[in-house]
């Protein structure tokens, strides 16, 4: 099996259960996955290309009859070995309807000896392009040894773990695999004969069946998600595909229906989803789930022309309590908090829980401020209540600030941040208040005016600087990427956070520029790493939803620099949040996207599981490490909730074929428990803080094994 297969391992059984094609698609992984496993066994040749026409997958046979050793072959070009297959690719890409065609010509092996070859080759549509499997052997005068290809069809229809079903011309079917029997509970004899229509699921009315036969009658095949039906009426979902074999005339000789059960999948996609946009402990709607109902509460109220009213809360001291009776204590606090505000509001009403001991309240269709007034008091009531939190009785009290649209504010962020500057006014006046937004707090604004102002001279005096954390490849605990992160040394403020100007440079476009000399920077640093030390190390850099919306970077000249520099786009991993998937649709970002796949950078999605995550982001976009972020790290039980968190995130992302990167990790338990799960890498102060490049430095020139002593 080759390296690159073992690199991205898929779940299952075998000799080499650990191996996979890497797919582009995720509806075709399973097939490829049982050719491959199939491969390992056969004295059939078995090679699969990627859309590039890259040799991805050799078995033994293959191997053995071109003359090269375990994986060197991946990565040639499939022509060096079989000059001339170019144009049967090319037939395949004509044909109207196969998507298999025979094939004979030369081979070459890696002496450069000629082989007479004959075989099949199979076109696998990708969202790419197009990949291709062969299946050859060596070609002899003695007829096809059809009885062998019988052999091996059988085999694969029997074996296979996803249920197959064959149809006639007409539907009716003519025969099903055992894994359909196990799927469906139901025998053959019990649906041998009947129409397909006996396979229709409740959960789907007619419409959806004429245009999925509508499909395949007129392209030849359809696939998507569908709901199955068990035999004792039980539903569950499954991943559908219909193709089509047709005669010499063209006529419909068969159909082939494929059934993959991804229930499971599902149930991890709705964990996932939860997780992202509710609030773990209380249950209420997160930052995310908050700014998705403010957005819908805006644009209603622009239709409506009723105010929609915003409270921003934060509790009073409650970093006190917190730290005298502890987090659980605290967290108790916070669960009672958030039953209290929301029995406090109307049902319509949204509450939400931002982080920390920080809540917000909206309010659709405010008709009369007495009506806001009368819910503020109502909140400060019940909140001055007792808590009573196990053999302790404490009290709080809270702030609030509130700020109205459209009166105080026209979008959702200016609405916050003004309920958010009332809020702390309140908290100056005295707490356990409330505070309506004026016009008067502007002192962060102007504050930032001159941040902004400080910033545009921050490039050209050499005042930001770059310091680099180490990933970790979590099986030999050595430095295998770096992550890139940018500091900004102010001559009179000192050393400012990222926080507080990454969302001005977005602002005012500055990040563009910025962007340009970290990308530069880190890579000409990691270049000169690498050929000090004789490395084949990455490095991570983080964009932001600006840079990728603005048409100013040029790749083309960031490729001349990597060439000048000797260093492979490979070794580029560009850094995206969860956050900017939301702009899906916005073509410039998938431009942008598609220019980094195009110039072989790779993608990462940071901070996964705090934003959308959505599995069909994951289909859609070509992604290639997920980072889990550290708030699921830092509370690791063995038996925890964050656990089965991780490893649902571990599982997906290997059936789709990416890496997975452990942020935050802080303690050898959790070092552990991420490496029991199958995790592939890691960074945290475990292993190592963020350092200057030449405190880093000194750590790749000893080349120390960062993993805890008794682990290694």
């Amino acid at each position: 099996m080759s390296p690159l297969l073992k690199s991205c391992p898929i779940q299952g059984s075998g000799a080499d259960a650990g191996a996979s094609l890497p797919s582009e698609d995720f509806d075709r992984s399973h097939i490829l996955l049982a050719l491959t496993r199939l491969g390992d066994y056969s004295r059939d040749a078995f090679l699969a290309t990627d859309t590039r026409g890259a040799i991805v997958y050799m078995n033994r046979s293959a191997e053995h009859l071109f003359g090269y050793s375990e994986g060197a072959a991946i990565g040639l070009a499939v022509e060096a070995l079989m000059p001339g297959v170019a144009d049967i690719d090319l037939r395949l890409l004509r044909a109207d309807k196969q998507n298999t065609l025979p094939w004979r010509g030369q081979g070459l092996t890696r002496q450069r000896q000629s082989l007479r070859l004959a075989g099949a080759v199979t076109n696998i549509p990708a969202s790419t392009g197009h990949s291709h499997l062969y299946v050859i052997r060596e070609s002899c005068t003695d007829p096809p040894d059809l009885d062998r290809q019988t052999e091996l069809a059988s085999l694969v229809y029997r074996s296979t773990s996803e249920g197959m079903v064959v149809l006639d011309a007409k539907g009716h079917i003519l025969g099903v695999n055992p894994a359909f029997v196990k799927l469906r509970g139901q025998s053959a004899a019990e649906v041998i004969g009947s129409h397909v229509r006996c396979l229709n699921s409740p959960c789907h009315d007619q419409a959806f069946y004429r245009t999925m036969w509508r499909s395949v009658t007129e392209t030849g095949s359809w696939q998507g998600e569908h709901w199955g039906q068990h035999g004792n009426g039980e539903l569950y979902p499954q991943w559908l595909s219909i193709n089509t074999s047709y005669n010499a005339d063209g006529l419909v000789h068969r159909r082939v229906m494929i059934l993959s059960n991804i229930a499971e999948i599902k149930q991890a996609e709705a964990i996932i989803w939860k997780q992202a946009n509710f609030d773990r402990l209380t249950d209420l709607p997160n930052r995310q789930m908050f700014y998705d109902r403010l957005g819908q509460s805006l644009r209603k109220s622009r239709r409506t022309g009723e105010r929609t009213g915003l409270l921003y809360l934060d509790l009073d001291r409650f970093k006190e309590i917190n730290d005298t009776l502890g987090h659980a204590m605290g967290d108790d606090l916070l669960r009672e908090t958030a039953r209290r505000l929301s029995s406090c509001t109307r049902p319509g009403d949204i509450v939400a829980r931002l982080g920390g001991d920080e809540f917000t309240v909206l309010l659709d269709d405010v008709r009369e401020l007495r009506d806001i007034e009368y819910l503020i008091r109502e909140i400060l009531r019940r909140l001055a209540e007792p808590f009573l939190l196990g053999a302790e009785t404490v009290s709080i009290s809270t702030s609030i600030g509130v700020a109205l649209y459209p009166d105080d504010a026209q979008d959702a962020d200016v609405l916050l941040n003004n309920a958010d500057q009332a809020m702390y006014a309140a908290k100056s006046e005295g707490r356990n208040r409330s505070c309506f937004f004026t016009r008067s707090m502007q002192a962060q604004v102007r504050n930032r005016i001159r941040l902004i102002k400080d910033l545009h001279q921050a490039l050209d005096q050499n005042q930001f600087s770059l310091d680099f954390q180490p990933i970790v490849d979590l099986a030999s605990g050595r430095i295998v990427k770096v992550e890139t992160l940018l500091r900004w040394h102010h001559p009179s403020r000192g050393l400012i956070s990222p926080e507080a100007f990454i969302p001005l440079a977005e602002e005012t476009g500055l990040i563009c520029s910025i962007g340009d000399w970290v990308f530069c920077t880190a890579t000409r640093q990691v270049a000169e790493w690498c050929r000090r030390y004789g490395l084949d190390m990455q490095v991570s850099i983080n964009f932001s939803p600006a840079q990728l919306r603005n048409e100013a970077p040029d790749f083309a000249s960031w490729r001349h620099h990597l060439d000048a520099l000797g260093l492979s786009p490979r070794q580029v991993i560009i850094e995206i949040t969860e956050g900017l998937l939301i702009d899906s649709d916005d073509e410039r970002v998938q431009r942008q996207l598609g220019a980094f796949r195009r110039s072989g950078m790779q993608v990462a999605l940071d901070d996964f599981g705090t934003g959308y995550s959505s599995l069909s982001y994951l289909r859609k976009f070509d992604i290639d490490l997920l980072k889990i972020d550290q708030s699921f790290v830092a509370h690791l039980e063995s038996d925890g909730p964050d656990l089965a968190l991780c490893e649902a995130v571990i599982l997906l992302a290997h059936k789709l074929g990416l890496c997975v990167v452990a942020e935050g990790i802080e303690s050898r338990r959790q070092y552990e428990l991420l490496t029991n799960s199958g995790c592939d890498y890691g960074q945290g102060y475990l292993f190592s803080r963020p350092l200057p490049a030449a405190d880093l430095e000194r750590l790749l020139a000893s080349g120390a094994d960062l993993r805890p002593v008794d682990a290694r």
